[in-house]
């Protein structure tokens, strides 16, 4: 389906707290994964080349809820689906499954940005990457 990418992930003892569960913190990294992937399978990157700097997606909002634990060992699915494309925006919804089950599900808003000279200057989303994203 267009707009959208999956992905499977094992939690990783190091990615645990006290109790052995996912950490929170894990879920916004994972989330930043499963957007690189997307991103790659359009044959772009999150980081691109673009009119004498580079292109860019630096957040405006995220979000992520839990609904379930995970705990070490346990192999997740990620499905990233693009949830709204704006002017200069793109919001991705990211659900976390375990067996189906649905454990956690994250939201996270990226500005289209051109960086140069050390500053970030918001740009309208060209039309190429547009046309991928919906």
């Amino acid at each position: 389906m267009p707009g959208e990418f999956r992905m499977t992930r094992r939690v990783q003892f190091v990615e645990t707290d006290l109790a052995g569960v996912l950490h929170f913190s894990n879920y916004y990294r994972w989330m930043e994964e499963a957007e690189c992937g997307f991103w790659r399978s359009l044959g772009l990157k999150v980081v691109n080349p673009h009119e004498g700097g580079h292109m860019s997606w630096p957040r405006a909002a995220t979000s992520c809820e839990y609904f379930a634990p995970a705990r070490f060992e346990d192999e997740l699915e990620l499905t990233l689906t693009v949830a709204a494309v704006g002017e200069r925006s793109v919001t991705f919804e990211v659900e976390f499954r375990r067996d189906g089950e649905r454990i956690a599900r994250g939201r996270s808003t990226g500005v289209c940005c051109i960086m140069s000279d050390g500053a970030f200057r918001s740009t309208r989303i060209p039309d190429d990457i547009r046309s991928k994203l919906t």
